[in-house]
């Protein structure tokens, strides 16, 4: 029979692995203080906020997805999702709702920020949860640690930062998966788990209309690992399914009706038998990657903190018998294996299993990775620390040369960031190596800070390359020859476009660009991409047409240069 760890929690990682207190009794629990979680809410969004409101809309998703929000918002129409005339049927419901929700609360002109404080606000559920559930698990130095953690990661950043799914689907497995950790680690104590198992049932609705049965992966698979090990599954009937499954269909069903109605089945055929099975069955968009992309990509998308990570891995594997470690195991282990096994991947496709991690990383550390022997613990610091210091390094170069590679200049702020935040790092692994915690983490948090800051901040607003719908913009706003001028643009179709200059923008090729032009007049215009040109000039049928300006980019979607030029008939 496993060690009973601790329900709610225990006073630090060496108690709650060993699964007692001073005294053989167990571990009495100490919760994270009020004050904690306010810090990491600070925290957090100190850590998200820079880029939020600069940076342009990133396609391919971003894009879509805040311009089928602002349709809904201007439609009125809240069962159907479109983007221009196509219908939007790859995700539910959810994330429309609150982009339109939170777009309409702050008023204002068109802006990409609006479309992503749901995101912020998912990102830093996500850390609080995260922290939340690991002081329950470990305690609260250990919760503390794990929020910090994620609130620092690369990829929760990146997903704070965007008006997509993925934050907001986060915050929903977390919290879900706190729930369950009640029930499993109480299943013996006798306690009422009906508020853990609402709280479940409700997280699990919100994440199906956010991202479809995602959230139910994760669960489904740690509840069903954590079974199998123990050998045993009555401890499930405290998630008083049947009840449960009526709360899920409250909450999307409605609206899964609804649209299934008005798309007479479409959005099940989309979102189902194409979206979700076409990610199963092959790489989609050719995202095809072969199992193991997720862990060696791993340096960098948890980092600062990946090689927390693996140095946790003997230490979890020696207390797996602690049903604290045990969970976080279940968590991890079978999500990760299922995605690495779908062709399709995507880097934050594993974000869900992340604050797990978070915690094991964080309950390690604060034991100092004690189960590993000297000798063997010294040799995986070593390896740890060159795969650590190999994936956050490529990070800060990579700030540091893209301005140059697309704009063929040197950026001042990603030329400076460069020995100060490799510095920090290397102040990060130094603490490590001599077991000294708080500059440890702290000199982590700032070597994550300042990499941010400068990245979102200043260096990527700043690089016009890659930002081509917005030079488009700009050079529409300022040739705008009538208020409800539409632009035709050939060659270049990205979804940013269309959230930056409208919805009736239209997306075609050389010779519709033309026959736009002809048929509206003074008033309209025409991008057009190089390769487009000799179609477009040919069907204007001998009619010049004025250059208005021309601009010149790297489109990141298709890896590909590219030269565009505004036209109107004379």
């Amino acid at each position: 029979m496993p060690d009973h760890a601790v329900a709610a929690g225990a006073p630090d990682a060496s108690a709650a692995a060993s699964g007692s207190a001073p005294g053989g009794q167990v571990a009495a629990p100490r919760r994270l203080p009020l004050y904690a979680y306010l810090i990491l809410a600070v925290l957090s969004v100190g850590l998200f906020l820079p880029g939020f409101f600069t940076l342009p809309p990133f396609d391919r998703d971003e894009a879509r997805f805040a311009q089928s929000s602002s349709q809904m918002l201007d439609s009125g129409n809240y069962v159907d999702i479109r983007f221009q005339d196509e219908a939007r049927y790859k995700k539910p419901v959810g994330i429309y709702w609150l982009q339109s929700a939170a777009t309409a609360l702050a008023g204002g002109p068109k802006e990409i920020w609006t479309y992503r404080i749901p995101s912020l606000i998912g990102a830093t559920l996500a850390v609080l949860a995260s922290a939340w559930t690991a002081s329950r698990l470990f305690g609260g130095t250990v919760g503390f640690l794990a929020g910090l953690m994620m609130a620092s990661c690369v990829v929760l950043g990146v997903e704070a930062r965007m008006a997509k799914t993925d934050a907001v689907l986060l915050a929903t497995v977390v919290i879900g998966q706190a729930a369950l950790a009640h029930l499993y680690l109480t299943r013996r104590e006798g306690r009422d788990g009906r508020g853990p198992a609402l709280v479940f049932w409700i997280a699990a609705g919100l994440g199906i209309l956010v991202k479809g049965p995602i959230v139910f992966l994760v669960s489904g698979t740690t509840a069903l690992v954590l079974s199998l090990w123990e050998r045993e599954v009555r401890w499930l009937k405290r998630l008083r399914p049947l009840a449960g499954l009526g709360i899920v269909a409250a909450i999307a069903a409605p609206w899964l009706i609804a649209i299934a109605i008005k798309s007479n089945g479409a959005f099940f055929a989309e979102s189902v038998g194409h979206d979700m099975m076409g990610k199963v069955a092959g790489g989609q968009e050719g995202k095809g990657l072969p199992p193991g992309y997720y862990l060696g990509t791993f340096w960098v998308t948890f980092a600062p903190w990946s090689l927390l990570a693996l140095l946790a891995v003997p230490w979890a594997w020696a207390k797996r018998r602690v049903e604290a470690v045990r969970f976080c195991i279940a968590w991890i282990v079978p999500s990760w294996l299922v995605f690495e096994a779908v062709p399709t991947k995507l880097l934050h496709y594993t974000l869900p299993v992340f604050p797990a991690v978070a915690a094991l990383s964080a309950a390690a550390a604060v034991d100092w990775f004690a189960a590993a022997e000297p000798g063997r613990r010294r040799i995986l610091f070593g390896v740890a620390a060159a795969l650590g210091v190999l994936g956050f390094a490529a990070l800060v170069l990579a700030v540091a040369v893209i301005p140059y590679l697309v704009d063929g200049r040197v950026d001042a702020v990603g030329l400076a960031m460069v020995p100060v935040v490799l510095a920090l790092f290397a102040l990060f692994l130094r603490s490590v190596a001599r077991r000294r915690r708080i500059p440890a983490f702290a000199a982590g948090l700032a070597a994550a800070a300042l990499l941010y800051a400068g990245t979102y901040g200043a260096v990527l607003p700043a690089i016009d390359g890659v930002w081509v719908s917005r030079q488009a913009a700009r050079l529409v706003e300022a040739a705008h020859p009538c208020p409800d001028s539409i632009v035709a643009s050939a060659g270049y179709s990205e979804p940013s476009l269309v959230f930056l200059l409208g919805t009736h923008t239209k997306l075609v090729h050389g010779g519709d660009a033309a026959g736009h032009l002809l048929a509206g007049g003074a008033c309209a215009l025409a991008l057009v991409e190089q390769k487009e040109e000799a179609p477009f000039r040919a069907a204007l049928g001998g009619r010049e047409p004025v250059s208005l300006g021309g601009i010149a980019g790297f489109n990141y979607n298709t890896g590909k240069r590219l030269r565009l030029t505004l036209y109107r008939l004379s």
